[in-house]
């Protein structure tokens, strides 16, 4: 189980952050790396869940010292994954689980060509359209449309990635996930 990392990727709204939840109440060998982010909390989030929140200028000086293995502007908002977070899981003898965007996994592919990567497809934009607004307490957010033309960009590099599931059904694409996350971690 050396220096292994999951990455759970896809468009915002395609079921990434509960797949991890999920992953992490079933194995105990896997730790989420939490993510550095300067967009603002939602109702029900707290610092360090799911996200640590900073603010920008704070974000822009952690970039000149490093501190991110990867990180990059998502939907007007910059998202950074912390390097120590993934080394000290290692030295705990964790594997590493993480969801991120399309462009963070690139980046974090070349920098630990390890990686196994499952790309999450919804079963249609507009269905994804739909799971956003929901998520957004039935309001449309503001960033929808941009949110929709990224997910179509996204979607398209799929097949770049280890794995391609579409989440049509939570607890079917949770079983094939299982079924990775098993292999991945030497359980079968």
């Amino acid at each position: 189980m050396k220096n292994v990392i999951i990455i759970l990727v896809g468009p915002s709204g395609a079921g990434k952050s509960s797949f991890l939840d999920r992953a992490l109440e079933d194995y105990p060998q896997l730790r989420d790396v939490i993510t550095c982010t300067t967009r603002q909390m939602r109702p029900g989030e707290k610092d360090g869940d799911p996200y640590f929140f900073i603010n920008k200028k704070r974000f822009l000086e952690l970039t000149q010292q490093d501190y991110f293995v990867e990180w990059a502007e998502v939907h007007g908002h910059l998202y950074g994954v912390p390097e120590n977070q993934i080394h000290e899981a290692w030295r705990q003898n964790k594997a590493v689980i993480m969801d991120i965007d399309v462009q963070g996994a690139r980046t974090l592919k070349s920098k630990f060509p390890q990686s196994l990567s499952i790309f999450i497809l919804p079963p249609s934009i507009e269905e994804l359209r739909q799971r956003v607004i929901r998520r957004s307490g039935g309001q449309s957010p503001t960033d929808l449309d941009l949110r929709m033309q990224n997910a179509e960009r996204e979607m398209t590099s799929a097949y770049r990635f280890n794995h391609q599931l579409v989440n049509k059904d939570f607890e079917r694409c949770y079983k094939e996930i299982k079924k990775i996350i098993e292999e991945s971690l030497g359980l079968v």
